[in-house]
């Protein structure tokens, strides 16, 4: 049998392993850099923040290019995060101050929790494209997750404004990419009961 042509009206979808490195490669290598720069580039101990924003900066566009090429299109969170880590990751090296790299994740954070509480509060469902969601839900069950998802954004938000406050730049860049990302696992996995529950597919399905 031949292979079955993808038409243009259908979605392209990342798989999960793909979707995945993706977004953990560029925080890798930042984290990499950060931690090694200094052997592998010959960079000064103080100065391997900044050589590994610089790095993070060009390993996230990259990652956007890659992630165009396979789908034909921008996730919305992957977007706004590089655009944010452009710019903050630019003034980092600009002014020669890592104040920006650290706010960066609280403020992409707080930014996708404010506009989720917007959507809560007008009951517009913008969850599913800011988490480029595969699901299909009861709008209960879209408002449950969307005011679930506003919190758990401060909540990172709130986490990061601890750790760069109260610990060193290498701790911060480690738990930025080894503590952050099986948090955000852990919690996305936690909702699978509520969108099982929530499975307008399923409720579709029973008899009339």
């Amino acid at each position: 049998m031949a292979p079955r042509l993808m038409t243009h009206t259908e979605k392209r979808e990342l798989a999960p392993l793909a979707k995945l490195a993706l977004e953990m490669g560029p925080l890798v290598t930042f984290f990499l850099v950060n931690s090694y720069g200094d052997r592998w580039f010959g960079v000064a101990p103080d100065k391997r923040l900044f050589l590994a924003t610089g790095i993070f900066v060009v390993a996230v566009l990259a990652s956007l290019a890659v992630t165009w090429s396979l789908i034909r299109k921008l996730p919305v969170m992957p977007l706004v995060s590089a655009v944010v880590v452009t710019v903050f990751g630019g003034l980092t090296l600009l002014l020669h101050d890592d104040l920006f790299i650290k706010l960066k994740p609280t403020i992409v954070n707080t930014l996708f929790g404010c506009v989720l509480v917007w959507a809560g509060l007008t009951g517009r469902n913008v969850l599913k494209l800011v988490l480029d969601s595969v699901f299909t839900l009861t709008d209960e069950g879209w408002r449950l997750l969307t005011w679930r998802w506003a919190f758990f954004f401060f909540l990172l938000a709130g986490i990061n404004e601890v750790v760069w406050r109260t610990q060193t730049t290498d701790f911060w860049v480690a738990f930025k990419v080894w503590g952050i990302m099986p948090i955000t696992m852990i919690f996305a996995m936690a909702q699978m009961p509520l969108i099982m529950r929530h499975d307008a597919s399923a409720e579709s399905d029973l008899p009339s």
